[in-house]
């Protein structure tokens, strides 16, 4: 640390504002170090050292990077359907209203950019609920009826697309301590992405397991995967492995951040294993109703 200070004069070293150093050891530990100094001066007023106060900056320095990129990705997402709002309106108001065909096709583009907008900005107020934790009143639910009803209200689109929606559920499933709107907004979430990402004449398929402190639900597609390297960020708020597509499929990014912090604000786990061109599968678990109130009351 000392050799990346330049030291001067006492009035000089009491004249330095708290700055920030970026460090990285041999393990390629990134650290960050708020440095505070201050001289320490003789009876003759002559400089005889420095108190050097070291602060660890490092999770609040990734904390504010992570809110400054938060921050460029909405704008980005804000403003790419505005840009076209905008330059779709201009036209009309240029000459275009005359052609009743023109006209209609670019009122159908803007209500689309608008309704994409409105899917982000409802995003947006879910996940600040969440992150103050504004969490809903939890209630025990079975989780094996809410999927059978996410089932049917998905299947129309499944069909639509060309593909086969399975369900195989156990005979007896305990229930979970849970919000069902939030738990329905997971599971239609997952199974919305299955859906899209997964060409025609594939399948969709939701299983479930249970096992004496969890019920486990899984959702297998036969889509076109994930690579690797994207894997361990897919729930990353505004991250997308391929963003052209799923910005055609008017993804805002957030879909399974969302998901994904629902369920850790339940106490369960949600995780994804996907192999490229071969599927993937979301799977997430919560703790039966008996083992939540059995490690309260441990």
């Amino acid at each position: 640390v000392l050799a990346k200070l330049k030291l001067g004069t006492a009035t000089e070293i009491a004249a330095l504002a708290p700055a920030n150093l970026e460090l990285t050891f041999d393990d390629s530990n990134h650290t960050v170090l708020r440095v505070y100094l201050a001289p320490v001066q003789s009876h003759s007023e002559q400089l005889s050292g420095v108190v050097m106060v070291l602060q660890d900056m490092t999770e609040q320095s990734k904390l504010d990077q992570m809110r400054q990129d938060f921050v460029a990705n909405v704008s980005h997402e804000l403003r790419t359907p505005l840009t076209t709002i905008k330059s779709y309106v201009e036209t009309l108001l240029d000459g275009a209203l005359a052609d009743k065909d023109l006209t209609a096709r670019f009122l159908d583009v803007v209500n689309e950019e608008t309704d994409r907008m409105t899917r982000l900005v409802r995003d947006l107020l879910t996940l600040s609920t969440l992150d103050n934790q504004k969490a809903h009143q939890k209630q025990p639910i079975f989780l094996d009826e809410l999927t059978l009803d996410v089932a049917n209200k998905m299947a129309v689109a499944a069909q639509q697309k060309g593909l086969h929606l399975g369900i195989s559920l156990p005979e007896e499933v305990p229930p979970v301590l849970a919000n069902s709107d939030e738990i329905e907004q997971v599971l239609i979430t997952v199974v919305s992405n299955a859906i899209k990402f997964t060409p025609a004449g594939g399948e969709v398929m939701l299983t479930m397991q249970v096992d004496a402190e969890k019920v486990v639900i899984l959702v297998r597609d036969t889509g076109i995967g994930i690579p690797a390297a994207d894997l361990p960020r897919i729930f990353e708020r505004f991250y997308r492995v391929d963003k052209a597509r799923s910005r055609e499929m008017g993804g805002t990014g957030l879909g399974l951040a969302i998901a994904h912090q629902i369920i850790e604000g339940h106490g369960g786990r949600m995780w994804a294993e996907s192999e490229l061109g071969q599927g993937t599968v979301i799977g997430f678990s919560l703790p039966i109703a008996s083992a939540r109130k059995e490690a309260a009351n441990a």
